[in-house]
């Protein structure tokens, strides 16, 4: 499986932007797809995820972005998107997108694919 991800730029505070998580290669049947985001000198945090069983689909968010952004899919593109709202500076972080087959993991330790990150600048 190959991610790629993409959309980052700098924003200000209130702004948004449109992060995409392009996916190729086989993924298996049942798989997640999250975003995590690192900021400098921080742990990976768990940002938002999404999976899918038949015609339901799953989403969960961290505590810190619920209500401000939103996890979503286009099947025939084979993207998830991560629409951030209401940016705040502490959004300031390199997101990556990964794929596992946890369904319902935070822990970007359970995530085996991984994309190259997508640098977000929010400015105050």
């Amino acid at each position: 499986v190959q991610l790629q991800a993409f959309g980052g730029g700098l924003a200000q505070t209130g702004g948004s932007l449109r992060l995409s998580c392009a996916a190729s290669g086989r993924t298996g049947s049942s798989y997640t797809v999250a975003w995590f985001r690192q900021a400098p000198g921080k742990e990976r945090e768990f940002v938002a995820r999404i999976n899918w069983s038949g015609d339901s689909t799953y989403y969960a968010y961290a505590e810190f972005v619920k209500g401000r952004f939103t996890i979503s899919r286009d099947n025939a593109k084979n993207t998830v998107y991560l629409q951030t709202n209401s940016l705040k500076p502490e959004d300031t972080a390199v997101y990556y997108c990964a794929v596992g087959s946890s369904r319902y993991s935070r822990d970007y330790r359970q995530y085996e694919y991984w994309g190259q990150g997508t640098v977000v600048t929010v400015s105050s």
